[in-house]
């Protein structure tokens, strides 16, 4: 087994990009920590019923990750007694990571001290920019000296810190977006997760770009500060180990890193998303539904079984944006030999242009294909087997 997500769907205000569920009303907070907590207890048989599992790895969680919305909205009593939930319902690995997704506004001095005294032993800070400008361009609860600030602090208490980085943000030059590199390093920070601005159809930001109030994101401009990054972090000892993410040696995340290849997990509270190798389910986005349901002992979710053809989609979409790359000899021992001439014909064209290679029977991107891969995997997909 690998992990448990729990999604805290609040928020202080809607950043213009986010399309993620959340809630801007913070009335139902304790309610639904009651109901996420009873989620965990609900779902515990998941993985003891689990026939793929050998006795030593039953029930076995090696992450639990807090993410959102802001899931540090709650209060540290909030998030122990949820870990303590995780604790009491599953057997937990010796040193799990406990990863807790954070703003800056809410990583005071003392919140930082407070969390560091917790079982949580992974700071994500939601930073985005180092920038004033980008920061109310985007509709972040912080500012740019909340951003510094925090980073002071939480590097005094945790060592396993992951900073968010957004590029490709209108009027952004390549000097400038060094520079909220450059500053992101100058704290010591041993992971970074960085994701181009993109334009969702039913945000803030598409409704500003509809009006002409702000300019549309152009993707020339993201795919130069996409290298800008690449060779920035790489010269500074940073490992490219997934499309968007950056961590030294011994910094992966292990909660992202076990989706990526695989692994199963648990996704508790509204929106989550759960996968256990055969199937995929979510939960409902509404946290009345949600809230109802579980208080009538009812999982608020839907199940998909993945086909052959699923499965090997989602294999090649993963493998191809990691450091791990698509085995082909996975493709064949796991798939059959038809996905695998599939693979190779489809392959052929991306070859030609350099834009992967294949080393050791694993297929993976080039320099010059990194910024392209989720395009080059999509002309990967089976799409008419089943």
């Amino acid at each position: 087994m690998s992990g448990i997500y729990i999604h805290i769907p609040f928020c202080k205000q809607a950043c213009h990009y986010c399309d993620f569920h959340f809630s801007t009303s913070m009335k139902k907070k304790e309610e639904m920590v009651l109901a996420i907590a009873k989620e965990i207890q609900m779902r515990k048989s998941e993985f003891e019923n689990d026939p793929s599992e050998s006795e030593q790895a039953k029930q076995i969680v090696e992450t639990i990750y807090f993410g959102g919305g802001t899931p540090s909205v709650l209060t540290s009593g909030e998030i122990e007694f949820l870990i303590a939930a995780v604790y009491s319902n599953y057997k937990v690995s010796e040193n799990p990571e406990i990863t807790l997704e954070a703003n800056p506004d809410d990583l005071s001095s003392e919140r930082i001290i407070e969390l560091s005294k917790s079982p949580i032993n992974r700071l994500s800070i939601g930073i985005q920019s180092f920038f004033e400008e980008d920061l109310q361009l985007m509709n972040r609860a912080h500012n740019s000296a909340e951003a510094q600030k925090c980073l002071e602090e939480a590097t005094k208490y945790f060592d396993n810190i992951s900073i968010d980085l957004i590029y490709g943000i209108p009027g952004m030059s390549n000097e400038k977006w060094k520079q909220n590199i450059e500053t992101a390093l100058s704290f010591g920070i041993p992971h970074i997760s960085s994701y181009a601005l993109t334009v969702e159809p039913k945000t803030t930001l598409n409704k500003l770009i509809q009006t002409g109030k702000i300019a549309a994101p152009k993707d020339e401009v993201a795919q130069e500060h996409f290298a800008v990054l690449v060779e920035t972090l790489q010269a500074n000892d940073f490992i490219h180990y997934e499309l968007s993410n950056f961590g030294k040696a011994n910094y992966f995340s292990k909660n992202n890193s076990a989706y990526w290849l695989g692994k199963k997990y648990i996704g508790i509270g509204p929106s989550a998303h759960s996968y256990n190798g055969i199937s995929r389910s979510w939960n409902v986005s509404n946290n009345s539904i949600y809230l109802k349901s579980i208080q009538e002992n009812k999982l608020p979710n839907e199940i998909e079984i993945l086909s052959t053809a699923d499965r090997y989609n989602e294999y090649v979409m993963t493998g191809l944006r990691t450091i791990w790359g698509v085995s082909l000899d996975r493709i064949e021992t796991e798939f059959g030999s038809e996905y695998l001439e599939y693979l190779n014909k489809q392959a052929q064209k991306f070859l030609d242009d350099d834009l992967v290679y294949i080393e050791n029977n694993i297929l993976k991107p080039t320099k010059k294909g990194k910024f392209l891969t989720d395009g080059i995997a999509s002309d990967l997909f089976y799409l008419n087997l089943e």
